[in-house]
């Protein structure tokens, strides 16, 4: 279910700060980073090596039950179809939301290139991927394309073009909710803003590339298909925002290093609570 050059669990960047003293540690393994930063390249998948098993495979017709929940709710708008399509998505289309998080592996990691982008822009850290000389004056859009570039270039992969959508919707949010924003400068609270919006709304475009086509066809008319994919992206918003609200309680933020964690994290308890709807 998990393609073999799916990457690694993710690893931040940069080196996280000192933990302060009440901060519970951060338990979720390290990886690989991604963006402009150096690329351990993935070799096609050769024998397993002694005590590891190949990622499985994936079934035949494994969205089958999501089709079906989402036809109901693309006639009918009712939440619960909604939500027993989400659980029919990660558990019978990933096989769980162990093998989900690892799927969306590169969600983490580009959250994490990210806000080490952003952060070190801002902070005019000398390994800052940005020349903030060469875009000054620049428009807001030409900014954002820089950012986009450094953080996630074009790979030719439908991975790639969902997150680079995805972190152009989330500065575009920002901007709608922070207009006085600098891109260049964000504040703490702006970039986590930008990071958990791109984390949402890379989740939905996932879910609509792989069944959103089900949906629109399902629909009695386009603006109610419209309308149902509005609901859905909210939905799914909602719910990785109660995640990130969770991790927060529990202490753990999107502190600079310690990102691409943080997110896995959040993703992880996101898919556990769509797992929950099949039950």
């Amino acid at each position: 279910m998990v393609p073999p050059w799916t990457p690694a669990a993710p690893l931040d960047p940069v080196p996280p700060p000192p933990q302060p003293p009440n901060e519970p540690p951060d338990m979720v393994p390290d990886g690989l980073p991604l963006g402009e930063l150096p690329r351990v390249p993935v070799a096609p998948p050769a024998a397993s090596p002694p005590g590891l098993q190949p990622p499985p495979i994936a079934p035949e017709k494994r969205f089958g039950g999501v089709r079906t929940s989402l036809g109901n709710f693309a006639r009918s708008g009712d939440g619960r179809d909604l939500r027993r399509g989400l659980g029919h998505y990660v558990r019978g289309g990933y096989g769980g939301s162990n093998t989900a998080t690892q799927r969306f592996g590169s969600t983490a990691q580009t959250a994490g290139s990210l806000s080490h982008t952003l952060y070190s822009t801002a902070s005019g850290a000398a390994d800052a991927m940005l020349d903030t000389v060469a875009l000054a004056g620049r428009s807001t859009e030409e900014i954002a394309t820089a950012i986009i570039e450094a953080v996630r270039p074009v790979d030719g992969t439908q991975d790639a073009e969902a997150e680079r959508a995805a972190m152009h919707d989330a500065m575009s949010q920002l901007l709608t909710e922070f207009p006085e924003a600098d891109l260049l400068n964000l504040s703490d609270v702006e970039r986590e803003f930008v990071i958990e919006k791109f984390t949402a709304i890379d989740v939905a475009r996932r879910f609509e590339l792989d069944v959103g086509k089900h949906l629109l066809e399902r629909a009695p008319t386009a603006t109610v298909a419209m309308s149902r994919l509005k609901q859905m992206r909210a939905y799914i918003a909602e719910t990785v925002a109660a995640s990130f609200r969770k991790l927060r309680d529990q202490g753990r933020i999107l502190s600079p290093g310690r990102v691409a964690r943080v997110v896995q994290a959040a993703l992880r308890d996101t898919f556990e609570v769509f797992e929950g709807y099949e039950e």
